[in-house]
């Protein structure tokens, strides 16, 4: 039975950066029943700063100061019962409210950060930092991207089509009960990205050091809708 579409949102301003990682450091982090993805054997850990508008339940208006704010994800890519997804380490944002809505009925690890974006000339300018300190999963990122170059024609066996085209995520409750969230868009509007990345300490609870340039795509806008988060494992 498929399940019903409950929320939308759009995604604009978009920069995939990824750092190839060694894999046996990301695979002791994940629950278990989670195995980690690795393209030609090659683990990656990605960096996602964005905007979002328009997060509201399908079917009803915006709500002001809750539909729009920025977001910036640290994630790798895993599978559960042999299906692709993407599992989030951190999902940092500006609305508090948000972010426990989304801890408690989604079983992702949302944090409230102070957060500064700047678009202008086509550069977006991007800051953000963990407001409670001392809280797992990372505090500090600045850095600024652009995109650069024609739109890309991806290859479905691709690095590119490997990093971005996934319509799954996965979480997990404190008990360790693993979820599956479902979404659905159009094909990403890739473009190669040029990126500057001054603070980048994300990964440190990781016990990794993100360093040297990014492989880097940037999206302009999607549209996106969302299932509810049903239980697999």
């Amino acid at each position: 039975m498929t399940r019903p579409w409950v929320l939308r949102m759009q995604w604009h301003d978009l920069c995939f950066m990824h750092w190839s990682v060694p894999a046996d450091a990301l695979q002791r982090t994940l629950p278990r029943g989670v195995r980690l993805d690795t393209f030609g054997g090659q683990a990656y850990l990605g960096v996602v700063p964005f905007r979002m508008e328009g997060v509201s339940p399908l079917g009803l208006p915006d709500v002001p100061g809750l539909s729009a704010f920025p977001e910036l994800n640290l994630r790798t890519y895993v599978t559960v019962n042999g299906e692709p997804g993407v599992w989030f380490y951190s999902l940092d944002v500006t609305q508090p409210l948000a972010a426990g809505l989304a801890r408690t009925f989604f079983h992702l690890p949302y944090r409230h950060s102070r957060m500064w974006v700047n678009r202008q000339g086509g550069v977006t300018r991007y800051a953000s930092e963990l407001r409670v300190s001392g809280t797992p999963g990372g505090g500090q990122f600045a850095g600024a991207y652009r995109p650069v170059g024609e739109a890309l024609r991806v290859s479905g066996d691709s690095l590119e089509a490997w990093l971005t085209d996934r319509l799954r995520l996965f979480s997990a409750d404190r008990a360790g009960h693993v979820y599956r969230g479902v979404i659905d868009h159009r094909a990403w509007p890739l473009r190669r990205a040029q990126v500057e990345v001054r603070v980048n300490t994300l990964a440190a609870p990781l016990g990794l050091t993100l360093s040297g340039p990014p492989h880097a795509l940037h999206a302009q806008r999607l549209d996106v809708r969302a299932q509810w988060i049903e239980r697999v494992l």
